[in-house]
């Protein structure tokens, strides 16, 4: 078991720590070069058993990057575990950039990963905006689709953003003070847009700060409990910036999904099982989003954890998560 510091969450429900067995850079630019100069590199990591069956998993944010935890859900004996960090994430280069970086974008990047990787099929596994992109590629990739473990329903509405940006006032109003005082009183109107301006912004000064604040206003508001380790984790500087930068960016576009939504394509995953975990008490993401989905999916268990909010640390939310990628293990 983990040692536990003041204010972490204990993690002995989850696997042991593991290391890779095989790590990569995978350039994504065809030519090795954009033509505008973007040149994006995904890094990529294998978990487990090399011959053991494959397991995708996809982060959130968008922006957030995978880490170390992330690997202990599954079981090192059984699952060859896939981990990746989106474009303009985590350890992938570089870090925060928004050219080339749009939802089709990750949907192909998954898709030259699974090939380079010699993968046929894989169980998907995310959660918040990585539940959102499990659903693009799924949609768009069915037959390369063995079903999907989602936590914490994202799907990028624009009332879920609107419930982001104000709706959370109302159960965090003093986290979302500190969030829109960033900002002055004339702009409070379109924070978005506020935010976006600044962490554009090519002074390191204007857009850090602006990265600490969003990241840490989402951690505030990511656990049932007050979670100070949580908090800081969201709001180190290489995290914040990946995560603010990224995720207004696909705020202010929509999440760039099809004008239908992902509700209105879910005839083509119809046949795939999923199971979905969903906090009660999330706030980030709230139950209903995971209700329309799954009254939507004749195939989808869900699963209500009834003392949890949106992490998928809490105890309650990793147990289930565990119990649900296991549920598949039986079926395989």
């Amino acid at each position: 078991m983990l040692p536990v510091t003041k204010g972490a969450m204990p993690r002995g429900d989850l696997f042991p720590d593991i290391s890779p067995y095989e790590t990569g850079l995978l350039p994504l630019s065809p030519s090795g070069a954009a033509a505008d100069g973007v040149n994006h590199v995904m890094y990529w990591e294998q978990v487990g058993n090399p011959r053991g069956q494959p397991v995708l998993f996809l982060h959130g944010g968008p922006g957030a990057g995978a880490g170390a935890v992330h690997r202990r859900f599954f079981d090192p004996g059984h699952w060859r575990v896939v981990i990746f960090d989106q474009r303009g994430a985590g350890r992938s280069r570089p870090l925060g950039e928004l050219r080339d970086n749009t939802t089709p974008h990750l949907v192909r990047d998954i898709e030259t990963l699974r090939r380079f990787l010699g993968i046929e099929r894989w169980l998907l596994f995310g959660g918040s905006w990585g539940s959102t992109l499990a659903l693009a590629y799924a949609q768009a990739h069915p037959e390369r689709v063995l079903g999907c473990v989602l936590r914490g329903v994202f799907l990028g509405r624009r009332e879920e953003v609107d419930w982001f940006l104000y709706g959370l006032r109302r159960i965090f109003p003093d986290a979302w003070a500190a969030f829109a005082e960033h900002v002055p009183p004339e702009e409070r109107g379109d924070l978005l847009s506020a935010y976006l301006r600044r962490l554009t912004d090519p002074d390191p000064v204007v857009h850090l700060s602006a990265a600490r604040s969003w990241s840490n206003f989402e951690g505030m508001c990511s656990t049932l409990l007050p979670s100070p380790e949580l908090v800081a984790s969201f709001a180190q500087d290489r995290s914040a910036l990946g995560l603010a930068r990224i995720e207004a960016h696909y705020f202010a576009h929509d999440l760039f999904l099809p004008p239908e939504g992902l509700l209105g394509r879910m005839d083509r995953i119809a046949s795939i099982p999923a199971e979905i975990v969903q906090g009660r008490y999330d706030m980030v993401c709230p139950p209903a989003t995971a209700f329309a989905l799954t009254e939507a999916w004749p195939r989808a268990r869900l699963t209500l954890v009834p003392d949890a909010g949106h992490s998928a640390l809490e105890p309650g939310v990793r147990t289930a998560l565990v119990s649900a990628v296991e549920r598949f293990r039986r079926r395989s």
